[in-house]
């Protein structure tokens, strides 16, 4: 295993032991190549392992080629550990705030962000099952771990352990992700820092950390190490948090960071590091007043770049830039064999937008249109994305500027969770459902949702938007009570109360005032 592969999972311990046993076996030698492959997949993150696995079922011979860990970023270093952090974050929060629900905690109570940690690695272990080596072998996909590059029209070489394997195939899928970026900021690579890639190593917490982006990433790390009881210094260039989400959205987000203890320096410019007997110092200008702050350890969270180098793209005439592969509406790369799935080609860096692209590639792929099945088309899939703060933010279709900017003229409308009794029972009424729809009709633009349990209620406006249901059926809809959930229905109702016409207005009257008779 190499040095990169190591560093992603310390400590080393049973649990990092049993992860590394089934995403990348250190006694794994590589399949004989048998003939020709129906699809050989570079890349074993989530788009590479759903376009692997559905071929396979469909019964397509198939290769699947990975240099390092088996799941990718999302089971190793993106959504199953932060994951597994922010739940315990929240547990230590809940437990600072139990009085207001009547339980007084006494003092002493220990915290133990090693045993986060330890409870984080054991639960990505357990998960890492799903997608290991050993699994996708009784599946009928033949894996190979090590470097895939191609080096002819039809043939990928496997640089392995066991040696060199040379590959062909039919169609190709590149699937190889893409990881954190990392700004030029003066003094940064000499301090040293972290990443999604090495924070999740951590077996101590940071008394002080600075995070450098407020993007989803930036945002939920820093939240829960504030709630953890790091001093957190968050710098962003933007103004706010959250810059591409709806700003009333980020504002509710951004004002429960600042209670949790979140120091948060936007419209952040001339950011400098330094490394110091003190610690990382980092002096930055926010709103034109200079800062100079020092902390233990700097987490970056400020983007990802597609990992585009070293697996023979200009061999095989795929074109690619800063932004990834270059592919059209059915993930067609400029070489008409080869296709692309995931956050090589994506603007939807998310592992849901993977698992989607992958099911396109795998029908045009293997399923052309000359066999009459038609081919699928990026351009149609409706995206939802959460941020996973407390409150979450999650949203799906258009922002109410991007449907005008489109000449899409909309009518919005939003309810408030505290009028909402769950979440009044709940504690927790902060937020609100916004939904965007088309004028004239009652087809939903987009919504989103600020709540604690925002990327669970999304789901119900993608499914609507998917279905072209229409705000219609879901204030036709029964939801139970009492449940946060009821917003959706409750911001839909409005709509649906604005456009009582006076006619029927003035209809219902008469028929009431002749009921009373």
């Amino acid at each position: 295993m190499s040095r990169h592969e190591n560093s992603l999972m310390l400590p080393d311990d049973e649990h990092n032991r049993k992860l590394i046993e089934n995403v990348h076996p250190s006694n794994w030698v590589n399949p004989e190549p048998a003939g020709r492959y129906n699809m050989v997949v570079i890349g074993a993150g989530t788009a590479g392992l759903i376009t692997a696995v559905i071929a396979a079922n469909l019964g397509a011979k198939v290769a699947l080629v990975e240099k390092h860990l088996m799941g990718g970023d999302c089971l190793n270093v993106g959504c199953v550990p932060s994951k597994g952090l922010i739940r315990a974050a929240r547990a230590w929060a809940d437990l600072r705030n139990a009085e207001e629900f009547g339980l007084h905690i006494p003092p002493g109570v220990k915290y133990d962000f090693g045993a986060v940690m330890t409870r984080m690695r054991k639960l990505r272990a357990q998960i890492s099952h799903t997608d290991s080596v050993h699994r996708y072998t009784t599946l009928g996909v033949d894996v190979y771990i090590g470097n895939g590059r191609f080096i002819g029209g039809d043939t990928i070489q496997v640089e392995g352990p066991s040696g060199h394997r040379t590959l062909t195939f039919a169609k190709a899928a590149v699937c190889t992700g893409a990881r954190a970026s990392v700004p030029p900021t003066p003094g940064l690579k000499e301090a040293g820092y972290l990443t999604n890639e090495t924070v999740f190593s951590l077996t101590e917490l940071p008394p002080r950390i600075g995070v450098i982006g407020a993007g989803p990433i930036g945002c939920e790390l820093a939240q829960a190490f504030a709630r953890f009881g790091s001093q957190v210094s968050l710098i962003e260039t933007s103004h706010g948090i959250m810059p591409m989400e709806d700003r009333d959205a980020a504002d509710i987000v951004e004002q429960q960071m600042l209670r949790d203890g979140v120091k948060l320096l936007c419209c952040g410019k001339d950011l400098k590091v330094q490394k110091t007997e003190a610690g990382k110092r980092l002096t930055v200008d926010s709103h034109g007043q200079p800062y100079d702050v020092t902390v233990d350890e700097i987490l970056v969270g400020v983007g990802r770049t597609p990992n585009v180098e070293g697996i023979g793209l200009d061999k095989v005439g795929v074109e690619y830039d800063k932004n990834g592969v270059t592919v059209n509406e059915r993930l067609q790369t400029t070489n008409p064999k080869i296709f692309a799935a995931g956050d090589i080609c994506s603007r939807y860096k998310f592992t849901h937008a993977a698992d989607a692209m992958a099911q396109i590639v795998i029908q045009n792929a293997l399923f052309p249109h000359p066999f009459g099945f038609g081919y699928a088309s990026v351009e149609s899939l409706i995206m939802p994305w959460c941020t996973f703060t407390e409150p979450e933010v999650a949203h799906v279709g258009l922002y109410e500027k991007d449907a005008r900017e489109k000449g899409i003229e909309v009518e919005t409308y939003t309810y408030k969770l505290n009028e909402v009794d769950r979440a009044i029972l709940d504690g927790e009424d902060e937020g609100f459902a916004r939904v965007h729809i088309q004028k004239g009709t009652d087809k939903i633009i987009g919504a989103t949702i600020v709540a604690a349990h925002a990327g669970d209620m999304i789901g119900e406006f993608s499914v609507a938007m998917k279905a072209s249901a229409g705000a219609k059926a879901i204030a036709g809809t029964i939801h139970p009570y009492p449940t946060q959930a009821e917003v959706n229905k409750k911001v839909v109702n409005l709509w649906r109360k604005a456009h009582f016409t006076p006619r029927t207005k003035n209809l219902l009257m008469k028929v009431f005032t002749w009921m009373r008779r």
